[in-house]
């Protein structure tokens, strides 16, 4: 904010529901963000300790007019108890800075878990078929597990560098596709069974050179006919493994559209049951967030924008809606500019509250590895604005964000007490 149109207050005059902001260093305040409206006095009394006699205040983002009443002194108990006061605050941020890392750490772990068996699966699967199904369904029914045993799930942005692009985009695809069959009402029998098929929609690339392996725009004729069959290999590895035949029907129809455009048979929309339509639709996504060529990429804002305006006749229309609701306006990858002008980097989206996600704020005072994620939902005043580029970002905003080049996401319960409540 400019600072005209800020005042200063004395800070023995503070009140609940005054927006001020720390002119201060990171290490010199316990808080998250260093401009914040006051909810608690407990506030107040930690900005008593900071060592400032006045603080800057904005009055259109205050709750209250401010009557300036002069300095007012303060008891050594007082002063004490604001210096208790204090260092609970920092010991709650190094709290919630620990917990953020945990989490993330765990779903990291359990991706890195999942590729494993995935990774076991294709290296195995022509010489044991079954029991690589096998494995398929444990790790599917432990998702589904997960999945059905909260009320509310939300959509976790990974850290980068996991593994090989086609594991990785499988596993992404089975994700998603399970958690828009949960939007969708659908039973833990057809979320499983959509599952498994999102696991295995590619394994049939096995059977191709590694070149032909990820689509190229680039491709000849040849190529392009030969990158297709992938779909009739990965059919005839799963029923080799003894996949139910509604699976077998979901892998052969991952690339139907319902328009007719799509192939090998070229069959609408009627044909097309929900299931598969939900694994299509979530394999196009990915394919648009993170194609063969890096440099062809668009970022998951992007991506929903163009499915929702330029392929509208490729999918079913009620399908679109439950992912656009699912994945939010700015899906967890999504570089966005909020309405304070400020920079920052979607890291969770819980479907239930899709347009407050919980994002990574740059801010130049704090060490990024030092940031905290904080909830928008608890933040009311704080909103998106738009969506960027990576590359529109100043180099600093953009080193400290790191956004990723491969959108990799897992998922975690709705409700966390993992990110910064203090109001921004």
């Amino acid at each position: 904010m400019d600072k005209n149109n800020t005042r200063l207050i004395d800070v023995a005059d503070l009140q609940i529901g005054i927006y001020v902001f720390l002119d201060l260093g990171w290490m010199q305040h316990p808080f998250p963000l260093n401009h914040f409206k006051i909810q608690h006095q407990a506030q107040i009394d930690t900005i008593r300790t900071l060592g400032v006699k006045r603080v800057r205040y904005s009055p259109e983002k205050s709750d209250v007019i401010i009557n300036a009443r002069g300095s007012s002194g303060r008891s050594a108990a007082k002063a004490a108890t604001t210096e208790t006061a204090s260092a609970d605050e920092k010991q709650q941020h190094k709290a919630i800075l620990s917990q953020q890392r945990a989490q993330l750490l765990s779903c990291d772990r359990r991706f890195n878990e999942a590729l494993g068996v995935y990774k076991d699966i294709i290296d195995n699967v022509t010489q044991r078929p079954q029991s690589c199904l096998e494995n398929a369904e444990k790790l599917i029914s432990e998702f589904v597990s997960d999945f059905l045993s909260q009320d509310e799930v939300s959509i976790r942005l990974l850290s980068e560098n996991h593994g090989e692009k086609n594991l990785l985009h499988s596993l992404n695809v089975t994700i998603l596709s399970m958690l828009l069959a949960k939007a969708s009402g659908m039973d833990a029998k057809q979320t499983h069974d959509i599952g498994i098929a999102a696991l295995l929609h590619d394994i049939g690339k096995i059977m191709l050179p590694d070149r032909i392996r990820w689509h190229d725009k680039d491709f000849t004729p040849a190529e392009k006919n030969l990158y297709e069959t992938h779909v009739a290999h990965s059919l005839t590895l799963a029923k080799k493994m003894g996949c139910a035949e509604n699976i077998q029907q979901i892998i052969a129809q991952h690339h139907e559209y319902a328009d007719g455009s799509g192939y090998p048979l070229h069959v609408t929309e009627k044909d097309i049951p929900v299931p598969s339509q939900i694994v299509g639709l979530i394999n196009t996504y990915d394919h648009l967030c993170n194609p063969n060529n890096p440099s062809s990429s668009v970022t998951p804002h992007e991506a929903l924008s163009i499915i929702f305006a330029k392929m509208r006749t490729k999918f079913n229309t009620g399908t679109i809606s439950r992912f656009v609701h699912m994945m939010g306006v700015y899906p967890p990858g999504s570089v966005i500019q909020l309405n304070d002008q400020r920079y920052a980097l979607v890291i969770t989206v819980n479907s239930s509250r899709p347009l407050k996600p919980k994002v990574l704020i740059y801010d130049a005072n704090i060490p990024c590895d030092e940031a905290l994620i904080v909830d928008l939902e608890a933040h009311p005043e704080i909103g998106i604005q738009r969506s960027l580029k990576p590359l529109q970002l100043p180099k600093v905003v953009f080193d400290y964000l790191s956004p990723r080049k491969r959108a990799c996401y897992f998922f975690e319960r709705g409700r966390s007490i993992d990110t910064a409540q203090e109001p921004s």
